[in-house]
């Protein structure tokens, strides 16, 4: 008789998402303000600013409102969806707090970001790990049916694919998104940017923990594939395109494929500085 494939549980072993709190009311006035001057400067997204902001109690009925009109579909609408989601939100702080850590990581680390309204209207790197939030809490509170269904559907209109079980900690710049693939078992600790087309993926068939750990102030580059339980240290940087098969010491700089150390990272925190070069110990050829 052929083994049963056993699915591992959610790993509530490690806290993420500590830090500062984000101070949601200062985040909403901010919030409302830029879009009241949108909503007087153009017209045309009038209805947007009014529906997702400007006729919203706080930051987290907003962001329930933003993922209902872009998660709407014909078997769930947004009649459906938006009354969900406010449940879930409101009923679960640390999600409005991660939300806002990841706004403002956006905004303050991304140079063409010019106001912190634009994730919540415009980036889908945003609103996919919004999505995971959500999907995430319904996978802890064993509605697994439904985080795979918001995992699929947030792979359709995001291009990104989040396994809800993953463990994502908050203040993450997800940089464009496209193509962003995260395993089940995979850790990503707090303050960590990732740009678009990267893998956090398995090796085989083998069950268990067996997807990568992510550590805080990690910066990894465009299409980096980083595979297998392997730990990549605190404050390191992964080149893009590489491909990563063994575990990255703190403070240093992988590149390549298979990746290999090619020198320490020369600021104190990568993931917050975005700064790309792989200040190598030897001259490129």
């Amino acid at each position: 008789m052929s083994e049963t494939k056993q699915t591992a549980p959610p790993n509530r072993g490690e806290k993420l998402c500590g830090g500062e709190a984000a101070n949601l009311d200062n985040l909403w006035t901010k919030l409302r303000s830029e879009a009241e001057k949108l909503h007087d400067s153009e017209p045309s997204l009038r209805p947007l600013v009014d529906d997702v902001v400007l006729t919203r109690a706080s930051f987290s009925e907003s962001l329930a409102v933003r993922l209902g009109r872009r998660l709407a579909r014909e078997d769930m609408p947004r009649g459906i969806i938006e009354p969900l989601f406010t449940e879930i939100i409101s009923g679960n702080e640390y999600i409005s707090h991660a939300a806002a850590r990841d706004l403002l990581a956006m905004f303050e680390r991304d140079p063409a970001c010019f106001s912190p309204l634009e994730p919540l209207l415009f980036f889908k790197g945003f609103m996919a790990l919004s999505t995971y939030r959500v999907s995430h809490q319904l996978w802890t509170d064993d509605r697994r049916w439904l985080a795979l269904y918001f995992q699929s559907i947030s792979n359709e209109t995001f291009a990104t694919d989040i396994h809800p079980a993953a463990q994502i900690g908050c203040g993450i710049l997800l940089d464009h998104a496209t193509s962003f693939v995260v395993g089940e078992t995979a850790i990503i600790e707090d303050d960590v940017s990732i740009l678009h087309e990267v893998t956090l993926g398995g090796t085989g068939k083998i069950t268990g923990n067996r997807h990568p750990i992510i550590r805080s102030g990690v910066l990894i580059g465009a299409g980096a594939k980083i595979l297998g339980r392997v730990e990549i240290g605190k404050h390191s940087k992964v080149g893009a395109g590489s491909v990563v098969l063994s575990d990255v010491p703190s403070h240093t700089t992988v590149a390549g494929v298979p990746a290999s150390i090619v020198g320490q990272s020369s600021e104190a925190n990568p993931a917050l500085e975005m700064d790309q070069h792989l200040n190598c110990w030897s001259p490129s050829i």
